[in-house]
C-alpha cells in the first residue's frame, strides 16, 4: 500500500491570511490608519449607512473608501459622489475578502495620510465572516426586513463583529421583527458586540454610531 501525505488545505489557507492579516492591522498602526471592515447582506442598507456616515465625519478626518463588488461600480459611483477617495475591487466571482486582497486595496488607495479607511465588503452574511481582512475593527449591518433569527442563523458573522447596526427601524411597524430578541441572540453570541439600531434614510441612531466610530479611531491613533 502506497503512503501518502494529507493536506489540511482549508486549515493552511486559514492559518496564512491569519499571518497576512496580522501583519496588515501591524503597518496600519505604525502609519495610524483605522481600517473597517463593513459586512452585511445584499439589501440592507450598507451603502446608504456609509454615505451617512461620510457626511458626518469628513470634515474632522481624511476618509477612504474601498468597494468591494463580484461585479459593477454602483456602489463606488454612489460614494464618489461624497466627495472622498473611493476605490471599486472585483473579486472575480469570490464572495468575500481576504488579507491578501484587502492590501492590495489598501495600496491602490494609497492610505498615507487616511485617517479613517472603510471596506465595505461583498454582500454576504457568510464568507467575509470566514476570513480576517486586517481591519482594526469589524462592523455588520442587520435590516430590519431580512428578520431577527439572523444571529441563529449566521452566528459567524455576529462573533466576529465589534459593532453591530440594526437598520431600517423606520420600517418596524410593518415586519414582524423583535428588536429585544434580537438583540438577546446577539449578544448571547457575543457578549462584547456594541448594538446599535439605526435608520440610514431618517438619520436614527446616526450619531450614536458616528461617535463610536470617533472613538475608535482616536484610540487606534493613540
Amino acid at each position: 500500500m502506497k503512503e501518502y501525505k494529507i493536506l489540511e488545505i482549508k486549515k493552511s489557507i486559514f492559518e496564512d491570511n491569519d499571518r497576512e492579516a496580522d501583519e496588515l492591522r501591524g503597518e496600519l498602526k505604525a502609519q495610524k490608519t483605522f481600517l473597517l471592515n463593513l459586512m452585511s447582506s445584499p439589501g440592507s442598507g450598507k451603502t446608504t449607512t456609509l454615505k451617512k456616515t461620510i457626511a458626518l465625519l469628513k470634515d474632522e478626518m481624511k476618509i477612504g473608501v474601498m468597494e468591494a463588488d463580484i461585479d459593477s461600480d454602483v456602489d463606488a459611483a454612489a460614494i464618489s459622489e461624497t466627495g472622498v477617495k473611493v476605490i471599486q475591487l472585483h473579486t472575480g466571482g469570490m464572495c468575500h475578502l481576504d488579507a491578501g486582497m484587502t492590501k492590495q486595496g489598501l495600496e491602490a488607495l494609497e492610505t498615507e495620510g487616511i485617517d479613517l479607511a472603510i471596506l465595505e465588503n461583498v454582500g454576504n452574511l457568510v464568507c467575509p465572516a470566514e476570513f480576517d481582512t486586517g481591519s482594526s475593527r469589524n462592523a455588520m449591518i442587520l435590516s430590519v426586513p431580512e428578520g431577527d433569527d439572523k444571529p441563529l442563523k449566521y452566528p459567524l458573522m455576529f462573533s466576529v463583529s465589534d459593532v453591530l447596526l440594526i437598520n431600517k427601524t423606520d420600517v418596524l411597524p410593518y415586519f414582524e421583527f423583535d428588536m429585544e430578541a434580537c438583540m438577546e441572540r446577539a449578544r448571547k453570541i457575543n457578549p462584547d458586540i456594541k448594538i446599535i439600531p439605526i435608520c440610514a434614510r431618517t438619520g436614527e441612531g446616526m450619531e450614536e454610531w458616528a461617535d463610536w466610530l470617533r472613538q475608535q479611531v482616536r484610540e487606534w491613533k493613540e
